[in-house]
């Protein structure tokens, strides 16, 4: 029985934490002409900031937290899976809005970070690693196929990656009430918008969203959970055969120094086992 409650200060903090938060609860931000919320899974993870950086939760905490993620993102999956059904004729309608959107993002996400990654950050090949993608697990995963995570590209999507799991949230957050507030854009646009292949920040912008539009609650959801399916199948092709050669080609035109590390691991396997035969 002890083996099931080994994890009770975790199950303790996150309880503390989501119970604070609610508590807090949704508060509205107005400055001048602009308004957005804040939301309390930004209180959360908030919270969380805090307590690490005064010792209440340690690494090992952390380490054991991280597969309950999974299992909680599986309840999430299924309740906006069960929100599609009953909008399916919509979605069918808005189904080339949807494929748009996912190829019109992969371009967007080089043309913005590469530059400025190479122009004003001045990066080497890191910017191709962070600079074709959101750097979720998929492109992870796509990068390590390639480069391998000890590259200069797996250093990049690396860093990418946990620069979105510390503050990707937060920022989604607050600039997904930013844009609600702005009112210039239709909800399905901004629903569509909020799935962007990360489940915590898909999250945080879905609930910003219907925040701003309480009556169209439902019609969210199926949209965004229209838009993060779209992401995941399309997402990975996409990503593979359009993103990365692009990031590279613009890394080249625009003077990137460093050699691609896929061709150069290529020449180096090739050198190894010229050396083995002789």
């Amino acid at each position: 029985m002890k083996k099931y409650f080994k994890d009770w200060k975790v199950f303790a903090l996150c309880f503390g934490m989501v119970v604070v938060s609610e508590l807090i609860g949704s508060k509205p931000v107005k400055l001048g002409p602009v308004s957005f919320t804040l939301l309390p899974m930004l209180y959360a993870l908030l919270l969380g900031i805090v307590l690490f950086k005064v010792k209440v939760i340690d690494q090992e905490s952390m380490k054991t937290a991280s597969p309950y993620i999974t299992i909680s993102v599986m309840f999430l999956t299924a309740k906006m899976g069960s929100s599609i059904g009953p909008e399916l004729g919509k979605l069918f309608e808005s189904g080339a809005a949807l494929i748009v959107q996912e190829i019109v993002k992969k371009f967007i996400f080089v043309f913005i970070s590469v530059p400025v990654g190479v122009l004003i950050l001045r990066m080497g090949r890191e910017v191709v690693g962070c600079g074709f993608s959101t750097n979720r697990e998929n492109a992870i995963a796509i990068v390590g196929n390639l480069y391998g995570l000890d590259s200069a590209e797996g250093r990049g999507v690396m860093g990418g990656y946990i620069t979105g799991t510390v503050l990707g949230t937060i920022f989604s957050g607050l600039l997904a009430s930013l844009v609600c507030g702005l009112g210039i854009f239709h909800p399905y646009a901004l629903a569509m918008g909020a799935g962007v292949g990360s489940a915590s920040m898909m999250s945080v912008n879905m609930a910003a969203t219907i925040e701003a539009f309480p009556e169209m609650q439902l019609e969210i959801e199926a949209f965004t959970a229209g838009a993060q399916v779209a992401g995941s199948v399309m997402g990975m092709y996409l990503t593979l055969f359009i993103s990365v050669p692009l990031a590279n080609f613009l890394y080249k035109i625009l003077g990137g120094k460093g050699e691609n590390q896929a061709k150069k691991g290529k020449k180096g396997r090739e050198k190894k086992t010229a050396g083995a035969a002789h």
